[in-house]
C-alpha cells in the first residue's frame, strides 16, 4: 500500500469508507451517532475542501497492483477556546482501513505520517474520540503514544 495525501480527486473513492465508518458508529450509538440519510454526501464537500486545506491532513493508501483505495485518514487544525494554554490542536476526526487491508499496519502508519504532518504544522497536542466499544482503535492509537484522557457521557433529553 502506498500512502499518499488525498487529492479532491480521490474523495468518491473515499465516500464508501465513509458510509461504512457512519454504518458502524450509528450500531455502537445511535444517539451519539444519528446521522441525517445519505452522511457520505453531506462529508464529500468537506472533504474536498480539506484536501485543498494546508491546515489539514487527509491521507489515503492505495493498493499498488489495483490502484483502489484502501483506507483513509482525516484530520484537521482546531482553534482551541480561549481559556486554555494551547491556542489550537490537530484532531483525527476518521480513520478507516477496509477490512482486507487490516493487520497490515496500513493505519498505524498513517497515525504516524498524521503525527509527522501536525508536528510539522507546529500542532503541540492532537486529539481524536474512540468508541468505548472501539477496543482496536484504542490499541492502534495507544500504539502510536495516545493515551486516553477523558470520558464522555450522554443523556437524551425529549
Amino acid at each position: 500500500m502506498q500512502i499518499r495525501p488525498a487529492t479532491p480527486a480521490d474523495v468518491p473513492a473515499v465516500l464508501p469508507m465513509v458510509a461504512s465508518i457512519c454504518a458502524l458508529h450509528e450500531t455502537w450509538d445511535s444517539a451519539k451517532y444519528g446521522f441525517l440519510p445519505n452522511p457520505q454526501q453531506r462529508y464529500e464537500q468537506w472533504l474536498i475542501a480539506q484536501a485543498k486545506s494546508d491546515k489539514s491532513v487527509f491521507l489515503v493508501a492505495e493498493d499498488e497492483q489495483t490502484g483502489e483505495l484502501g483506507a483513509f485518514l482525516i484530520g484537521t487544525v482546531e482553534r482551541e477556546i480561549p481559556i486554555y494554554r494551547l491556542r489550537e490542536f490537530g484532531f483525527i476526526h476518521d480513520l478507516w482501513v477496509e477490512l482486507h487491508y487490516r493487520h497490515a499496519g496500513v493505519g498505524k502508519q498513517m497515525v504516524m505520517l498524521a503525527i509527522e504532518h501536525f508536528q510539522r504544522l507546529g500542532v503541540q497536542q492532537i486529539r481524536l474520540d474512540t468508541a468505548a466499544a472501539n477496543e482496536a482503535g484504542r490499541r492502534l492509537f495507544s500504539a502510536c503514544g495516545f493515551r486516553v484522557s477523558t470520558v464522555e457521557m450522554l443523556i437524551e433529553l425529549t
